[in-house]
């Protein structure tokens, strides 16, 4: 019986580990969301709004409210270009200087 519950928590414990998100980074996302913003890429852009919604989660449950307004931002900014791709012709990031400050 022993035995078997050593396994079992070991089972829990690696399949855990496989079975867990990678978090993109801050840098990974500021690159990959202004080069989204000035050409709004289709599918490459829904991707990202994914991985800051992750980001948003990690920073929540850090309690780092500032940081997740600006990812939330940052959020907004991509899918104003994504859906108004054809009426904006220069866009800029407004957020990318606040997720650099509050992140």
């Amino acid at each position: 019986m022993k035995y078997l519950t050593i396994f079992f928590i070991k089972f829990l414990l690696f399949s855990n580990f496989v079975m867990a998100e990678t978090i993109p980074t801050k840098s990974n996302i500021l690159k990959n969301s202004s080069d989204c913003i000035k050409d709004s890429q289709t599918q490459f852009c829904k991707e990202l709004i994914s991985e800051i919604e992750k980001l948003q989660v990690v920073v929540f449950d850090q309690n780092r409210f500032k940081c997740q307004s600006s990812l939330l931002g940052l959020q907004s900014e991509i899918i104003a270009a994504y859906y108004l791709k054809n009426f904006l012709n220069k866009r800029i990031s407004l957020m990318i200087p606040y997720v650099i400050k509050n992140c």
